[in-house]
């Protein structure tokens, strides 16, 4: 009787394991709660197929879905942060994010072609540090931006930050000063620049380089501030809308001038651009 009794307990843990085993990983909407094969959340690029919540990308993923193939030439890809006011441990977390992320900081900088137009691109990744804007990602930007204005080239910045890098002091913020002022180089010379927002932008990214675009794109739903709302609503002491600080919002308000779905975003940027004269041929008879 013990034996039928051990065996019948046996036959249920089993069961449960191989159910375990057999069931694929799946992906839960932080939004609408229901759950989605990962393979094909990962297959729609991380876009909630029931409510159409757009999950955070690495800036080598969204390069990825957004560049011709194989057109990527990354700049400034060694270039790495100091501890300008020796903050505790500072060196350490870089290092550890390095080590985890695969990338040196919160930005990936480079040339790209988006079907067939050239472009600079910046691509940021909240995966490092909240994608914060410290000394490297404030140069690189600048940088990117001096080289599209030496090759007259558009600048394409998909941003996505938490603000600047309090690690870094007045280090930090001063680089919302420089990026403006690359901003203000390229388009004296009549460059185009479209941002693409992302979730989420905030902080002094928001209030620098982030809302300089001549278009300014985002994506569905997201986050786009400068401080937190708590901390408006404590300033102007009243109720803000639900719906405060999301891309619909910022839209209706005039901040943000198209929303686009990821799925889309390629092809979009691919008519605005040859709208504005970036296309294939003329690169070849400028060149």
């Amino acid at each position: 009787m013990l034996e039928d009794f051990f065996n019948v307990v046996k036959k249920r843990f089993n069961d449960d394991d191989d159910k375990q085993t057999n069931e694929k990983p799946a992906f839960k909407c932080p939004r609408c709660q229901s759950l989605t094969p990962m393979d094909r959340f990962e297959e729609l690029h991380r876009v909630c197929p029931s409510c159409n919540y757009h999950g955070r990308l690495s800036a080598r993923e969204r390069i990825l879905i957004t560049a011709d193939k194989d057109s990527f030439v990354e700049y400034d890809a060694d270039m790495i942060s100091c501890n300008p006011i020796d903050f505790p441990d500072y060196e350490q977390k870089m290092e550890e994010l390095r080590s985890a992320t695969g990338i040196k900081d919160a930005i990936i900088t480079g040339e790209a072609r988006i079907k067939g137009s050239p472009v600079v691109m910046g691509v940021m990744d909240s995966r490092f540090m909240m994608a914060s804007m410290g000394s490297v990602v404030g140069e690189k930007i600048a940088r990117a931006f001096e080289r599209a204005a030496e090759k007259n080239l558009p600048v394409i910045m998909f941003t996505a930050s938490g603000g600047a890098r309090m690690q870094e002091g007045i280090v930090s913020l001063m680089q919302m000063a420089k990026t403006s002022g690359a901003v203000k180089l390229h388009s004296d010379g009549g460059g185009l620049y479209i941002t693409v927002l992302t979730d989420p932008t905030t902080g002094g990214v928001t209030a620098s380089f982030a809302s300089l675009g001549d278009i300014i794109i985002a994506e569905p739903k997201i986050l786009i501030g400068f401080a937190g709302r708590r901390v408006v609503e404590g300033t102007v002491k009243q109720r803000l809308p639900d719906d405060f600080q999301l891309a619909e919002f910022m839209q209706s308000k005039g901040f943000v001038d198209m929303i686009v779905e990821r799925r889309k975003i390629r092809s979009t940027l691919s008519h605005l651009l040859k709208l504005h004269g970036y296309n294939k041929q003329e690169v070849q008879q400028n060149g």
